[in-house]
């Protein structure tokens, strides 16, 4: 089973041999392929082979470059995540609308209810209070906008009445991050389920590649808040980079039962399918 993040941070040649990483540094070190997750590149002086590349992606490890300031810039995307992409691909185009606006409005519920906790936690209890009054007043496809009337709520709340969510700021920083990893996380499975990102439920971009991904992410957008809270950042080091990555290797409740986010995330994912598939909001599956 995958489950570890691995970062590259130092120069680096990557190669593959006998179905392992092999990373040639300073020192020479070999991780089996079976137990990768996910493989970020913090360093543009990484070199790696073709050979791997075409591994790593035939097991849909997801792979996240990054710039030259070590910020995530881009990630390598399958063209076959699973055998029967192509009638997934008929089966999500065709999807119906009804359906795509009651599972988007659970989604919704679901992430305001996130914020409201994550509120509360930090003695937000009037504002906690008022976000929950707006998870109990969502209409399909959430067309009076309580999510974005309840993120005012939250950020302000979260982070000071100053605070805006495009201001140049550390805590701006660390929160891209964060999102950045996790929509790579979320571009993982959907890839392997045999989905496209490019079609959303309600996110509907032209120039954005990962609807999908930014839809379904929604309600695990508060691990990334509690995550940079209690980093209180003034700048975005390379030990609260690890720290945002490390929120992946976190354990939720799912289904009724203890995982670490990365299998709470298929989970998740495989039930919003299940979901839409078969018309029936009841399928879908919340962590808690």
């Amino acid at each position: 089973m995958t489950w570890r993040i691995v970062i590259i941070s130092s120069v680096a040649k990557l190669d593959l041999k006998l179905n392992s990483l092999v990373v040639r540094g300073e020192e020479v070190r070999r991780i089996h392929l079976s137990e990768i997750a996910i493989l970020v590149l913090e360093n543009t002086a990484i070199s790696l082979t073709a050979a791997l590349l075409c591994e790593l992606n035939k097991r849909g490890i997801k792979i996240i470059f990054c710039d030259e300031k070590h910020n995530p810039y881009g990630e390598l995307v399958s063209h076959y995540g699973s055998h029967d992409a192509t009638e997934k691909l008929r089966c999500q185009i065709a999807w119906d609308e009804d359906i795509k606006g009651a599972v988007w409005s659970e989604i919704v519920r679901g992430k305001i209810v996130k914020q409201a906790q994550l509120l509360g936690e930090n003695m937000r209890l009037e504002s906690a209070a008022h976000l929950l009054s707006f998870a109990d007043n969502i209409q399909p496809h959430d067309t009076s906008n309580r999510e974005g009337h309840a993120a005012k709520v939250y950020f302000n709340s979260l982070f000071g009445k100053d605070f805006t969510r495009d201001a140049d700021t550390p805590t701006n920083a660390c929160l891209n991050y964060g999102y950045m990893i996790m929509l790579s996380a979320f571009n993982r499975e959907i890839s392997v389920a045999g989905y496209y990102t490019q079609i959303g439920i309600f996110h509907d971009n032209m120039f954005n590649p990962f609807n999908l991904s930014s839809d379904l992410m929604e309600p695990f957008r508060p691990l990334v808040d509690k995550c940079v809270i209690s980093m209180d950042p003034k700048e975005l080091t390379p030990e609260n980079k690890k720290k945002l990555v490390d929120v992946l290797n976190c354990e939720v409740v799912i289904d009724g039962k203890r995982n670490y986010l990365l299998n709470a995330i298929r989970i998740y994912c495989r039930s919003v399918f299940d979901a839409i598939n078969t018309k029936d909001v009841g399928l879908l599956r919340f962590f808690e």
